[in-house]
C-alpha cells in the first residue's frame, strides 16, 4: 500500500531548506525510496510550509529513513524550522488519477461498437489532433469524429493500455490495438484480415477534463503490410 508522510513546519528560511532537499537528493541516489515530493507554502502564511513524500509502502519509508544521509539532513532541517516539525504518516487508501482515468475513457469509447458517441464530454470543440500520418493536422472537435469514424468504418477494433504516465495536464498512453478489417482502407480493398499494432498517445487535458490536444505515435506502416499494402513491393 502506498504510503505518505506530510512534514509540516514554519520557517523563515524556505531558500535554505530547499537547497537542502536539493543536498539530500543527491546524497541518497541509488539508496532513497521515497518516489515522489511536493514543497507546498501556505498562501496565507508564508512561514507555514508543508513537504508531502511518497513512497511504495510504509516498510519502505522505513528504509528511507534509517538512511544516513537522511538522518543527518533531518536534524539540519529542524535547525531550520522556528519550531519543531510534526509528521503525519497516511496509508493512501484513494489515488485517483483523473485526467488518465478520461484517456483510458476515450480510448474505451471510440472502440465501441454501435453508433459513437457524440464525445463532447470527452473532447474539446477546439480539439488539435497531431498525427503524423495525416498530411494536416485535424482540427476540431467534428473533423476528429470524422477521423475516428474512418477507422471504425474499415475496422471492428479493441485498445488495450499498457502503460500510463501523468504529469500535470498531459497523459502519455502505450496502448495495443486489434482489429479485423471489413471495410476499404486508405484506397486498401477488404481483406477480412486480423490486424494489430502499437502505438502511444499524448493527450493534453484542458480544465473541465476535456482532451484539448493530442499526439500520435503508432505502427501505421505494419499495419498496411499487414493489410498487404507491401506486396508489390517485395516481390
Amino acid at each position: 500500500m502506498t504510503f505518505v508522510q506530510l512534514i509540516d513546519c514554519r520557517t523563515s528560511r524556505l531558500d535554505e531548506m530547499n537547497r537542502l532537499m536539493d543536498q539530500w537528493v543527491e546524497q541518497t541516489k541509488g539508496k532513497r525510496t521515497a518516489t515522489h515530493a511536493v514543497v507546498g507554502k501556505d498562501r496565507s502564511d508564508a512561514s507555514h510550509v508543508i513537504e508531502i513524500v511518497e513512497f511504495p509502502s510504509y516498510e519502505e519509508a522505513m528504509r528511507n529513513s534509517n538512511l544516513p544521509e537522511t538522518d543527518r539532513i533531518y536534524r539540519e532541517l529542524v535547525a531550520l524550522c522556528d519550531e519543531m516539525p510534526t509528521f503525519t504518516d497516511l496509508d493512501v487508501v484513494r489515488d485517483e488519477p483523473l485526467y488518465a482515468a478520461q484517456a483510458r475513457r476515450f480510448f474505451d469509447t471510440v472502440a465501441l461498437q454501435g453508433p459513437l458517441p457524440a464525445l463532447n464530454d470527452l473532447i474539446a470543440e477546439h480539439y488539435h489532433d497531431h498525427d503524423p500520418a495525416n498530411e494536416q493536422d485535424t482540427l476540431g472537435l467534428d473533423n476528429m469524429r470524422r477521423e475516428i469514424e474512418m477507422w471504425r468504418r474499415a475496422f471492428d477494433f479493441t485498445f488495450t493500455i499498457e502503460d500510463q504516465i501523468t504529469q500535470v495536464d498531459r497523459v502519455c498512453t502505450r496502448w495495443s490495438w486489434n482489429g479485423i478489417q471489413k471495410d476499404e482502407f486508405m484506397g486498401l480493398p477488404n481483406t477480412g484480415r486480423q490486424v494489430s499494432m502499437t502505438g502511444t498517445t499524448v493527450f493534453r487535458f484542458d480544465r473541465d477534463g476535456k482532451i484539448l490536444e493530442g499526439w500520435w505515435q503508432y505502427d501505421r506502416l505494419g499495419l498496411l503490410g499487414q493489410l498487404g499494402a507491401l506486396d508489390a513491393l517485395e516481390t
